[in-house]
């Protein structure tokens, strides 16, 4: 602990000297500042109003439940958790106790051995924190006893012992429970529990069971392992809960009224919210010959969830909604995702509405944005739009055709033109659907994409742009959706690759949108077309949230920003917050607190996000798996997408399930990874197995409660490339000994058979429109 400083004389300090006291000191209770500055009386009463000054002017933050610290500091020494690795490898450590909006610090590497093995994601250390040239940085002192190592898992009851699996396949810590706290438990319940610390080298760890979740064959039980395994904050505070519940029915005052455009919504069949609406007609400027008026009103979020409330805290600390196939995590209550944030048909609503201008082509050459009050004229479907515009109108949909379906269509065809010629990245990916009919899987489809889709996908991409542009001009900080372009490295790996495939690729031009269109225009119907797209996919970086401008290289924009969904992301609320500001619409716009942690509020969305994604896959993946789990021993036909050293995944056709196929069960022979190819080659025979192959599998294995497939295959290599260099025997990877087996490189028959562990980086799968460009 810090030696605090020298008493001064008795007497109230001024904030300087109250913040210089909190910064040598690393965090103080009003009690202790109090007695350090012999306070009493009236004076303890003027601290504590100085106190609440300092913490709404962002100089102070919380630290524990009473303590405070100087904003952004770290004190000398403290208790920290590893939260985050870069995909880099670098760990990041946030203060044990310490407020959402408390810095990071990048863990420094410890190469003396002094402090034991390295540590690992969710380990509590004792760090010492040092301000670096490019942040904070923790340099660890000893690891500590981590109440944070849990493992969730599987009761297993034997006859002699009660065991705990992991649900998580990369897992190995299967834990004994003791029979004292099995009393209650059945086989198959799903259990939260904490390793205990034993002296035990070999053989299962012993483990405390903390909590039942529920039971492995509860048709739930998919998202609710993957909520739990990845922390996916569940519910709401009473206290939450209470102020959503005593928001108001918004009126016209301070707002534009928007009640006479015919606004409409267009989302899935079987949306709850209803976070964006539309609509077009022809612009009768006569400088504008064949131009439009394009509006899009979202709902205005920021009218219900203020800075500094417990709804706000929440919000920010869910960072958006969780979608999983037969439930939602939403970051707001139901009170204002489903009810006062959702533009529902017919309903006074709340709205932030931008009125955009474009030409014949598809050019904008205006914008406008408006707080309003709005009412939607109708709630469709994608389908019976598209329907409607295919020439199937129903009832809802037959009255509205001249006045609102066809002005948006011919609105959005005109849109199309400025985007062809904008040229986004074209990669296709292919999106499944899981129907569901009672918690059971009915069917898993392939999610069909319809015009009326990229039609509201444009409109909402423009509208980002706009929000972008005003936020910048009027020099207002701002949350950028950005997408940087691929690396040098990735591109090399490109060209590499490519060269195999016999396609020429120039490794100096710069990346644009346009040089990999072509490529992709140029292979779209040709034998390496899948695994073309498969691997510029792979080559593209990551879209994150950043207070600094890079632009979005997949749009091909300069300047973007999320603006139209508030309800389910916390990004889009913060912009909102930014264009309330600039624009003078108001008094609950961005506060400057909330600009000074722009950098922290980033990074925090870019986590969230991730982990949303993280468990909607693997819950995905464990429902695939229950639904193949009575086909095992059937064949199917598939699609190489992921080349390992320890094997080879396979995407099937028919439900877009992904399983392994070991590597030990290819042939009999050594098998090395060629990752300049994406192939497998035997190291005798040259006989390989190639990304994007298309092969006959059957499955052997398909375990629901860790989403693990395990095929065999039925399919024969593919012949010895003639132009590759002839393998050596024996050269099979640096360190192997005396001609064994390396540890990394490749597979043997009769090895140890792998877990199903980790799939290859993948697609940008979205579940719900516009869900993560």
């Amino acid at each position: 602990m810090t030696k605090p400083p020298r008493r001064p004389a008795a007497g109230l300090p001024d904030k300087a000297t109250l913040l210089a006291f909190l910064r040598e000191a690393g965090s103080a209770e009003k009690t202790d500042i109090a007695r350090h500055f012999g306070l009493k009386g009236g004076d303890r009463r003027a601290l504590r109003e100085m106190i609440r000054e300092l913490e709404a002017e962002g100089a102070l933050g919380k630290r524990g439940r009473k303590g405070f610290s100087e904003s952004g500091a770290l004190p000398p020494v403290g208790v920290a958790d590893v939260v985050e690795r870069d995909v880099d490898g670098d760990m990041y450590v946030r203060l044990v106790d310490a407020s959402d909006d408390a810095p990071r610090a990048v863990l420094m590497p410890d190469n003396s051995g002094r402090t034991g093995p390295a540590p690992g994601m969710g380990d509590r250390l004792l760090v010492k924190f040092t301000r670096g040239a490019e942040g904070w940085e923790a340099r660890l002192v000893k690891k500590l006893d981590s109440e944070r190592t849990r493992v969730l898992g599987v009761i297993r009851k034997s006859n002699r012992e009660v065991r705990v699996e992991p649900v998580d396949r990369r897992s190995k810590d299967v834990l004994l429970a003791p029979h004292a706290q099995s009393e209650g438990l059945k086989d198959g319940d799903l259990v939260l529990a904490a390793i205990e610390k034993g002296d035990q080298r070999y053989g299962p760890k012993r483990g405390k069971i903390l909590e039942t979740i529920g039971r492995e064959d509860d048709p739930r039980a998919a998202s609710l392992i993957a909520i739990h395994s990845h922390g996916v904050p569940t519910g709401f505070s009473e206290q939450v809960e209470q102020e959503a519940g005593d928001q108001e029915l918004p009126s016209l005052k301070g707002r534009e009224d928007l009640r006479e455009l015919p606004l409409i919504t267009i989302d899935p069949a079987d949306a709850r919210d209803h976070d964006d609406a539309v609509y077009a007609h022809k612009d009768e400027d006569p400088k504008n010959p064949g131009g439009w008026i394009v509006w899009v009103a979202i709902a205005d979020v920021a009218a219900y969830v203020r800075p500094g409330t417990a709804l706000d805290r929440e919000a920010r600390d869910k960072g958006n909604s969780t979608y999983f196939p037969d439930r939602v995590e939403p970051m707001l209550p139901e009170r204002l995702s489903n009810g006062l944030c959702s533009l529902t048909e017919g309903d006074n609503r709340a709205c932030m509405a931008v009125r955009m201008v474009f030409d014949k082509d598809g050019r904008k050459t205006g914008h406008k944005f408006v707080r309003g009050l709005m009412r939607s004229k109708a709630k469709l479907s994608y389908e019976q739009a598209q329907a409607a515009i295919d020439g199937q109108p129903d009832d809802t949909t037959a009255p509205i055709m001249e006045q609102i379906l066809y002005p948006l269509w011919n609105a959005y065809h005109a849109m199309l033109k400025g985007r062809l010629k904008r040229s986004p990245l074209q990669i296709e990916s292919a999106e499944r659907r899981i129907r569901m009919t009672n918690g059971e899987i009915t069917s898993i489809e392939p999610r069909v994409s319809l015009e009326a889709h990229r039609l509201i996908e444009e409109m909402m991409i423009q509208a980002n742009v706009c929000a972008a542009e005003t936020l910048e001009q009027k020099k207002i900080p701002l949350l950028y959706r950005v997408h940087d372009a691929p690396s040098q490295e990735k591109l090399l790996n490109l060209g590499d690759f490519l060269g195999t495939i016999g396609k020429p690729w120039s490794k100096g031009e710069p990346a644009t949108t346009k040089r990999f269109n072509k490529l992709l225009d140029e292979t779209r119907d040709g034998e390496h077309a899948e695994v073309v797209n498969e691997v510029v996919l792979r080559t593209q970086m990551q879209a994150i949230y950043s207070p600094e401008n890079v632009g979005h290289f997949g749009l091909n924009l300069d300047r973007y920003a999320h603006f139209t969904s508030p309800i389910r992301r916390y990004s889009d609320l913060i912009v909102h917050r930014g264009l309330i500001r600039g624009l003078g619409l108001g008094k609950d716009g961005l506060t400057d607190r909330e600009i000074a942690e722009l950098p922290a509020i980033a990074e925090h969305v870019v986590m969230t996000e991730r982990r949303s994604m993280a468990a909607e896959r693997d819950a995905m993946d464990r429902y695939i798996a229950a639904f193949l789990e009575d086909r095992v021993g059937a064949t199917f036909t598939g699609r190489i997408t992921g080349v390992t050293r320890f094997g080879l995944f396979i995407r099937l056709d028919e439900t877009g399930a992904d399983g392994l196929v070991p590597v030990s069960s290819l042939g009999n022979e050594y098998f090395t990874h060629d990752d300049r190819s994406h192939a497998l080659v035997g190291e005798r025979s040259g006989l390989r197995w190639t990304l994007g192959r298309t092969v006959e599998v059957k499955l052997r294995e398909a375990t629901p409660v860790t989403g693990g497939l395990l095929f065999e295959m039925l399919s024969d290599p593919a012949p010895r490339d003639p132009n590759a260099p002839s393998a050596r025997l024996g050269m099979r990877a640096r360190g192997a000994k005396d001609g064994g087996y390396p540890k990394r490189g490749g597979g043997r028959p009769g090895g140890p058979k792998p877990r199903n562990g980790g799939k290859p980086s993948g697609g940008l799968k979205g579940v719900r429109k516009g869900k993560r460009r």
